[in-house]
């Protein structure tokens, strides 16, 4: 399974804004920038984030986005599901009348096992847990200070 750009990029977009959260908004330009992502693609990416609530938007010269709710509010899982829809590996994971076979299948256990457990580990961090593990330096980046 793989996750698309939409999720890594989007999640990157809600880093940073879960970083700047409390400074007032951020411009997506800004974003694009330091991400080295399309300012472009960010505007798709925007659109689904503001219709779900997990951001909103200021207008104005001194606007820009910001999170609609406090980072320790919003898990990965949140963000990753507005990118990506449903989160099962399959389709009769979500609903078995979709397959005549959900009674005699072997596999479909392991299907319901593997979303089940993807979507605790998403669950499990936080975009505050996230930047927390950045602004400690442990997530594998060496941060100086001077």
């Amino acid at each position: 399974m793989k996750l698309s750009t939409r999720s890594r990029y989007g999640l990157r977009l809600m880093f940073e804004l879960a970083l700047d959260y409390g400074n007032g908004p951020v411009f997506l330009k800004d974003i694009a920038k330091k991400e080295d992502i399309s300012d472009k693609y960010l505007s798709q990416l925007v659109i689904p984030l503001k219709s779900s609530g997990l951001i909103n938007s200021i207008r104005g010269a001194h606007g820009g986005y910001i999170l609609s709710r406090s980072p320790a509010d919003i898990s990965v899982k949140d963000v990753i599901e507005v990118l990506e829809g449903d989160l099962n590996p399959v389709e009769c994971v979500k609903d078995s009348s979709l397959c005549n076979r959900v009674s005699l299948c072997p596999t479909r256990n392991i299907w319901h096992k593997l979303s089940e457990k993807i979507k605790e580990v998403l669950e499990s961090f936080t975009l505050e847990d996230l930047v927390k593990e950045y602004k400690s330096g442990k997530n594998g980046l060496l941060m100086y200070n001077i």
